[in-house]
């Protein structure tokens, strides 16, 4: 798998869950701050103002994305001018998240103009966030454009499809396509940040950065390898001593460092949703030995794999 695809895949836990909502003007709803989670909005149909509380309202409309990877508590209202409804609108409470695969949900004002919205939260490991997911902003506005994004748009739509009329296999085709728009969300944001020479780091660098992103996806696809600085270096195409300060610098950590990390947060993926051996999941993660194994696990998460699993894997067996 490649970077982008890991970090989804190994990061968020349980089931998302999404909504599609029609709010009647006036109307003026808080969102909880869910942490651990990762929030979004979609504006399907008219228009609403976003209501931060430490800067201008930002007006939102058809086909623009909200993304909240933190989970931070937000507004959404008709105008900036409408009172906000209470209590906040909550993804653990009942409404209107308590069954994701069912009809519009449907708020009435006084019969004004109507905002069609998508949306939901994905529920995510905080102990084992990725820096990629962490390097983020609370906030994240994707205003829609005439001809760009059309895979995000399509994604949208599919979704907002299978929410509004339940059918056959509505249940598989929501999650799978949850996943794959928090992909095209993450996807836009990094491929749309400006980047300024060889200054810039962080993830946003390293995913636009031809050598470092060469050596993130080998890792990734192998993380058993036995892989060495020069053999990563080899992947990136450049020298060993150059390649170790460009991916750091992007990174935030060295090669070696990067990839224990990783092999240590597939691992406890692995200990919490399946039932493989511990030797399995060593081999699975580069270790020949299960006892080196252990140590290495104990060291990174303060605890053996085995007492791990048995604390985690009765309540979260599941992707």
């Amino acid at each position: 798998m490649d970077v982008l695809s890991d970090v989804v895949a190994v990061t968020r836990t349980g089931r998302p869950r999404a909504a599609h909502v029609r709010w009647h003007a006036p109307w003026g709803q808080e969102f909880a701050a869910v942490p651990g989670s990762a929030g979004f909005q979609v504006i399907l149909r008219g228009s609403c103002w976003l209501l931060p509380e430490d800067a201008e309202p930002v007006r939102l409309g058809t086909g623009d994305v909200v993304f909240l990877p933190h989970g931070k508590g937000h507004l959404l209202a008709d105008s900036p001018e409408t009172p906000v409804a209470a209590p906040p609108c909550d993804p653990d409470g009942p409404e209107p998240y308590a069954a994701y695969a069912t009809d519009t949900v449907d708020r009435s004002g006084d019969g004004g103009p109507v905002t069609a919205l998508l949306c939901g939260a994905y529920q995510l490991d905080p102990a084992r966030a990725h820096p990629l997911l962490l390097s983020l902003p609370e906030l994240i506005h994707l205003p829609a454009h005439p001809g760009r994004r059309a895979e995000l748009g399509a994604a949208v739509q599919l979704l907002a499809a299978e929410l509004e009329t339940p059918r056959l296999g509505t249940d598989a085709a929501v999650p799978a396509l949850l996943d794959t728009l928090l992909l095209y969300i993450l996807r836009v944001w990094f491929d749309e940040q400006p980047l300024h020479g060889d200054h810039t780091t962080g993830w946003a660098a390293a995913l636009n950065d031809p050598p470092v992103t060469a050596a993130l996806h080998a890792l990734h696809r192998d993380p058993a390898a036995p892989w060495t600085v020069a053999g990563l270096a080899a992947e990136a195409g450049l020298s060993r001593a150059p390649f170790a300060k460009r991916f750091a610098r992007l990174v935030g950590q060295p090669p070696l460092a990067y990839l224990t990390w990783w092999r240590m947060t597939t691992a406890a993926r692995l200990l919490r949703t399946s039932d493989a051996p511990l030797r399995a999941v060593a081999a699975h993660v580069g270790y020949a030995s299960e006892f080196a194994f252990a140590h290495a696990f104990k060291r990174a998460h303060g605890t053996p794999p085995g007492t791990y699993r048995r604390e985690r894997l009765p309540r979260s067996g599941r992707t």
